[in-house]
């Protein structure tokens, strides 16, 4: 994480549970067109978001299948290619829950399910 994130950023990191970890890592790496590193240490498999210089995080198996339609909001950068990324929810196991919609000067947002059940929500500055 560069120096800038680590001090200005609120968020720095998540951990997003899973329960099928092979079809979450699809999943995330169709919708956001991200690479998704699937790593190992000692039993604990885990997947993580390539994030570069930015904020991060990584998707967790072994939680119990459950639909989130509460609780924290991630906010997932999809920068000039949210309706490609909206395309790919369904086809890789989610659901759209609201479709692409302005939210004023912050640009626009989607709200899905992602393959695991969590609500998450796609964001660009622009619509395209």
């Amino acid at each position: 994480m560069s120096a800038f994130n680590s001090r200005h950023n609120r968020v720095v990191w998540f951990d997003l549970p899973v329960v099928d970890l092979e079809r979450a890592s699809r999943f995330y790496e169709a919708v956001l067109g991200l690479p998704v590193q699937r790593e190992q240490v000692g039993d604990l498999g885990f997947s993580v978001l390539a994030h570069d210089q930015g904020n991060g995080g990584c998707l967790v198996p072994g939680v119990p299948a459950r639909e989130a339609h509460s609780g924290p909001l991630l906010y997932f950068n999809a920068e000039g290619r949210i309706r490609a990324a909206v395309a790919e929810v369904e086809r890789w196991g989610g659901r759209v829950l609201e479709p692409i919609r302005s939210i004023g000067p912050h640009g626009f947002r989607a709200v899905a399910l992602d393959s695991e059940g969590n609500r998450i929500a796609l964001h660009s500055e622009v619509d395209r």
